[in-house]
């Protein structure tokens, strides 16, 4: 894939940690990545990608923040068939926001990189970079 889209929304840095991350894997793989936060997207551009990420950390009571719920339902009818690497970050609960989030995009008919979303409680420690780095590979294979 020319260039891996990596839309993102981050409050204290840590999705936006992941976010770079997941970019170095683009890279590696010799892919181009773009990071780009979710109130600048391209929906268009974004939506011409076979492959592309999201990430949103969880908010409230296990929830997306407002401004990507907004986004996530924009392109909700339009991702099927699209591959979608999610991920985010948590301070408190189990995930439940992220498991919520695949759920909604699998029954809009995206298949889920790595079959599930990369979740880090708080800062990404080295198993979640791991992680990080090899979806940023395979988002780069598309």
């Amino acid at each position: 894939m020319e260039k891996a889209i990596i839309v993102y929304w981050s409050s204290t840095g840590n999705t936006e940690a992941m976010a770079n991350v997941i970019a170095e894997g683009v890279k590696a793989a010799g892919g181009t990545p773009e990071l780009v936060f979710v109130d600048s997207v391209n929906v268009d551009e974004l939506l011409a990608q076979p492959a592309f990420a999201i990430g949103c950390p969880a908010m409230g009571a296990e929830e997306l923040d407002e401004s990507v719920d907004s986004f996530v339902s924009e392109i909700e009818g339009k991702v099927s068939g699209k591959n979608i690497l999610l991920f985010g970050s948590y301070d408190w609960g189990d995930g439940e926001w992220m498991r919520l989030w695949v759920e909604r995009m699998q029954n809009a008919g995206a298949n889920i990189i790595g079959g599930e979303g990369i979740i880090a409680n708080l800062e990404p420690d080295d198993d979640a970079k791991a992680a990080l780095e090899a979806a940023g590979k395979q988002l780069a294979a598309f």
